[in-house]
């Protein structure tokens, strides 16, 4: 595919006009939009687990944004990514959320995570590339279907370098600046 500017202008002018339906989370992923449901009860569960673990096992205090617009570098002809991770995790003092745009920049977030729904392959496959262009440290991947929990981390352009994968049920150790055993039998 040829590049063309205007039609990237064309294309995100669209986007960020979109007007998802009630409970919908509208996000362009590589030029495709996605749109996802209103997440069910065993995704708000591990959600919420991850949070309050988070919270109160964290070495640093975390500033935490639910549903926060990401605007990120796009892949190789296409326009910027604008995802919408269920989980976005910063350290406290730097206050990134105060004052940002619907659609932020990446900077100053430690982590993100998804848990895996409706799209699960676009969590477990495009969404990686997506964080690890956009110079996202950590991204928490809880897949509920494989019943596993993954931790990507050392973003390269498009890809991260290290991937540590567990069963849930089993803990997985989060590096700074959380540093501690995330509890995955919460998750169950």
């Amino acid at each position: 595919m040829t590049y063309d500017p205007l039609s990237e202008r064309l294309l995100l002018d669209w986007f960020v006009s979109l007007e998802a339906p009630d409970g919908f989370r509208a996000e362009l992923i590589e030029g495709a939009c996605v749109l996802t449901p209103p997440p069910d009860g065993w995704h708000e569960h591990c959600l919420s687990a991850l949070l309050r673990q988070t919270h109160l096992r964290s070495r640093t205090a975390v500033h935490v944004s639910g549903n926060k617009g990401l605007r990120l570098a796009g892949a190789a002809g296409c326009p910027d990514d604008h995802v919408i991770p269920d989980a976005t995790l910063t350290p406290a003092h730097l206050r990134p959320f105060r004052g940002a745009a619907p659609w932020m920049p990446g900077t100053g977030v430690a982590m993100v995570t998804e848990v895996t729904g409706p799209a699960h392959g676009t969590d477990r496959e495009t969404k990686p590339r997506c964080y690890a262009r956009g110079g996202i440290p950590l991204y928490l991947l809880v897949d509920r279907e494989a019943s596993s929990v993954t931790l990507f981390s050392d973003p390269v352009r498009d890809q991260y370098r290290d991937r540590r994968t567990r069963p849930l049920g089993k803990p997985l150790c989060l590096p700074e600046p959380f540093a501690f055993d995330l509890d995955t039998a919460d998750f169950l």
